[in-house]
């Protein structure tokens, strides 16, 4: 588990890009990317039902946390190990994602005699899908547990949880205290902190949707070279507080969509620009891993319909589980690869005289 976690976690190149979007009808669609390009992370889409019980892991790799049982059933995709759900969606509408975040996070110091109240930063997602119906309760259960590092040599994370009334929060857990912070943008990315991301946009202030106008400059009149100008000035590094100031951009300035059909389609179409080239992380000729992308899967969740939806580095193709097909009482435990096959599908062309 130790490995694994380390492997998650490393020192470097572990990104997230998270956005929200709402649809006329109603609806609000939760998105996401993770990236690492040191490996595959082996990624699996579970189903858990009601009733399923897991144990929580403590640093150093033993599993003697704490115990907890699935009151709600949820769907997820988890990586290096299926215990490590990094996001999902239960059968109550709440959703929750794990975003890596280096160097400002800090967890309780793991205490043997509070075993039974402790829960590893990468299982702190299941526990929350398993337990909870609403942002507001689990806040409130908050006060029952310790977070506790899965690998002392690895960073830490925060999380966004939402539910299904819309409401969405970040989690960040600093010096063994829990903060949650109102997240009504709905972006989320990783260091730093969410409340100096927020700050951050106000660096921005002079950028626009749409082109900017023709203007005399002395003798000289500037004109705008194609669409888009008003959007000079965006930041296009992958670095997380850019990538935050984008992706807000981007979602705002993103046409509302009629449906949650639709906006699920557009959610994938903004990450698109938030992929990230495996090359980019590492200094030429040290890339460690033979993968097509560092950014290894991204996700829409449907919080109000109840659909999860995911594509991935080996296959650009949409694809949903529908929660509301599912009968969590009598289902059983699954756990599967997000790809049956790891190639991306080619569907050649048959041109007919």
């Amino acid at each position: 588990m130790a490995m694994a976690a380390g492997a998650f976690f490393p020192c470097r190149a572990e990104a997230c890009t998270g956005i929200t979007l709402k649809a006329a009808d109603g609806a609000v669609v939760l998105a996401r990317t993770i990236e690492w390009g040191g490996s595959d992370l082996d990624s699996r889409y579970v189903v858990v039902p009601r009733g399923y019980e897991q144990q929580a892991y403590v640093t150093g790799g033993e599993k003697a946390g704490m115990k907890f049982v699935a009151r709600y059933g949820y769907v997820g995709v988890a990586v290096e190990m299926e215990d490590f759900v990094a996001e999902g969606l239960n059968e109550a509408g709440l959703s929750a994602g794990l975003f890596y975040f280096p160097g400002y996070g800090g967890y309780e110091a793991y205490d043997p005699e509070k075993r039974e109240t402790s829960v590893s930063d990468l299982q702190l997602v299941a526990w929350m899908l398993a337990g909870f119906k609403t942002v507001d309760e689990v806040e409130k259960a908050f006060s029952g547990i310790h977070v506790v590092s899965s690998d002392p040599r690895a960073s830490t994370a925060h999380w966004r949880i939402a539910d299904a009334t819309g409401r969405q929060v970040v989690l960040e857990i600093v010096d063994g205290k829990p903060c949650f912070y109102e997240n009504p943008l709905g972006v989320l990315t990783n260091s730093p902190g969410f409340e100096w991301q927020m700050t951050n946009l106000n660096n921005y202030v002079n950028l626009y949707s749409g082109g900017a106008d023709r203007k005399r400059l002395g003798g000289a009149v500037l004109s705008p070279f194609g669409a888009g100008s008003g959007f000079l000035g965006l930041p296009g590094d992958v670095t997380p507080p850019s990538r935050f100031v984008r992706a807000a951009f981007f979602q705002a300035s993103s046409p509302l969509q009629a449906t949650a059909h639709k906006a699920v389609l557009q959610a994938f179409q903004i990450l698109n620009n938030f992929d990230i080239p495996v090359g980019i992380e590492f200094p030429d000729g040290k890339v460690p891993a033979d993968i097509p992308s560092a950014t290894q899967w991204t996700s829409a969740t449907d919080v109000r319909n109840l659909v999860f939806y995911y594509r991935t580095m080996w296959n650009s193709a949409i694809r949903s589980i529908d929660l509301k097909t599912i009968d969590f009482s009598r289902v059983s435990y699954r756990s599967a690869p997000v790809d049956e096959v790891k190639s991306q599908p080619i569907v050649p062309i048959e041109l007919k005289e």
